[in-house]
C-alpha cells in the first residue's frame, strides 16, 4: 500500500524497486532483534543482492515529496517486522494464513482510499480488467501463498530474497516483450543479484 500511494505521488517505479529491495536488509536486522543473527554467506548475499537492485535502477530521482518518502521507507519496514514477527505468532494452517492476510489488508486499503477520497471514474478498460484478473490468480494466489509457504518453512531472509530477484525479472520481460538491450553495468548487477540469491539459498555459515 505504501509503495502504491508513493508511486502516485510521482515516485518512479525504479526507485521503488531499490527501496523494496532493502527489504531482505531490514528483515535480517529485524530478525536479529529476535534472536536469529545470519550468517557470513547470508550477510554476504543480502549486501550484494542490495548492491545489484541499486546498480539496476541507477540514477533515479526520488520525486513525490515528504509523504512519499515516510510512505517508501514505512513500506518495506513494516513488510520486514510483519515477516519475522509471523513466524512468533499463532497462524492459521494452511492457505488460511496468506488468505486471512490478503482479506484484512484488502479492507484496510478500501478503508485508506475512501479518506483519501478516490472514487471508481468509470468502468475500467478491458486491458486493465485483465490486469487484474492476473495479480488476482499469479500474484496473490499462487505468489502470496508461495511466500507464506516460505515464511514458515526456510530463513525470512531467504524468503524475502524475491525483492532482488523482481527487478532482474522485470528487465528481462523487457527484454522479451518490448524489445529493450541490456548494456554490462545491467548484466551485472543481474549477475550480482543471482549470486546473491545463491548465497542466500546456501543457508547460515
Amino acid at each position: 500500500g505504501g509503495i502504491a500511494f508513493a508511486q502516485n505521488l510521482g515516485v518512479p517505479s525504479g526507485v521503488a524497486a531499490l527501496v523494496v529491495g532493502s527489504m531482505p536488509l531490514w528483515t535480517a536486522i529485524f530478525g536479529a532483534a529476535f534472536g536469529q543473527r545470519p550468517g557470513r554467506a547470508e550477510l554476504a548475499g543480502l549486501v550484494l543482492g542490495f548492491a545489484g537492485v541499486a546498480l539496476l535502477n541507477l540514477g533515479g530521482d526520488m520525486g513525490g515529496g515528504g509523504p512519499a518518502a515516510v510512505a517508501l521507507l514505512v513500506a518495506p519496514l513494516s513488510w520486514a517486522f510483519g515477516s519475522v514477527w509471523s513466524r512468533r505468532l499463532p497462524m492459521p494452517t494452511g492457505l488460511m494464513t496468506p488468505a486471512t492476510q490478503m482479506l484484512t489488508a484488502g479492507v484496510m486499503m478500501l478503508g485508506v482510499s475512501a479518506v483519501l477520497g478516490e472514487r471508481m471514474a468509470g468502468t475500467p478498460p478491458l486491458r486493465a480488467v485483465m490486469s487484474f484478473v492476473y495479480l488476482v490468480l499469479f500474484g496473490s494466489l499462487v505468489a502470496f501463498s508461495a511466500y507464506a509457504y516460505l515464511l514458515r518453512h526456510a530463513r525470512p531472509a531467504l524468503a524475502t530474497s524475491y525483492a532482488y530477484v523482481n527487478p532482474a525479472v522485470a528487465v528481462l520481460l523487457g527484454v522479451v516483450f518490448a524489445g529493450e538491450t541490456l548494456g554490462p553495468l545491467t548484466w551485472g548487477a543481474m549477475a550480482a543479484i543471482l549470486f546473491s540469491v545463491m548465497l542466500l539459498a546456501r543457508g547460515k555459515r
